[in-house]
């Protein structure tokens, strides 16, 4: 399959949902093809279907005084955070055309990060089932994975932490994993990391797992397609 790969750069969180819903009516309406979003975003802590407040450990005033911003979505899971040094990426993809399920799906992805920091790196990652769903090293998370679906098209992704602020996840219960539970790949290798090459690297691993073969392309050119069904 062709997978249509828009590199969004930085972008608020909120701006970069509402594309996200553009383009999964688009993908349901059969006008555009399976696309990749990747994004960097400020620090914003998203709450999914499971979320609680308690999961929030410092206060909205606290949060404010740090340019963290609160967003309520209909992914799975609680809370978590994206920020600054994480690669964010939200694959648009129809599941019904794909043939696959959700559970394949969610798989795939956690595979595509499992491989790359085994080929890359040498590190060995696992993945976990049901409520601890993402990527893991030696029992701290470093990818966390939300998904939901509309009929048969997908939305939300993964976050894989990179060079991100990882004291910014002492502000909240990630998942109701509790404290000291998430790593980075920064952390993890004791040095920063080339943020621009990891994002490459992982979109090669992905479309490898996925069997997609890349097109390169902007936004506006996405929403510009109009593919029949």
């Amino acid at each position: 399959m062709n997978l249509n790969i828009i590199n969004l750069g930085k972008m608020e969180y909120s701006e970069a949902l509402e594309i996200q819903k553009q383009l999964q009516q688009k993908r349901i309406d059969g006008e555009i093809l399976d696309s990749l979003l990747i994004v960097e975003h400020p620090a914003v802590l998203t709450m999914g279907k499971r979320g609680n407040e308690d999961n929030v450990l410092v206060s909205q005033e606290m949060l404010k005084n740090e340019n963290i911003e609160t967003v309520w979505i209909n992914r799975g899971g609680d809370v978590t955070y994206h920020g600054p040094g994480q690669l964010v990426g939200y694959p648009i993809m129809s599941l019904v055309e794909n043939k696959i399920g959700i559970k394949v799906f969610v798989d795939n992805i956690q595979e595509t990060i499992i491989q790359y920091l085994r080929n890359e790196f040498d590190i060995n990652a696992i993945k976990k089932s049901g409520v601890h769903t993402g990527v893991w090293v030696n029992d701290r998370k470093v990818t966390a994975i939300g998904i939901s679906v509309k009929r048969g098209v997908t939305l939300h992704g993964f976050a894989f932490n990179i060079n991100t602020n990882l004291a910014h996840f002492d502000y909240i219960n990630p998942c109701g994993l509790g404290a000291g539970m998430v790593t980075s790949l920064q952390e993890i290798v004791g040095t920063p990391i080339d943020y621009t090459m990891i994002c490459d690297n992982v979109i090669q691993s992905f479309c490898k797992i996925f069997g997609a073969t890349p097109i390169y392309t902007t936004l506006e050119k996405v929403l510009e397609e109009k593919h029949e069904k």
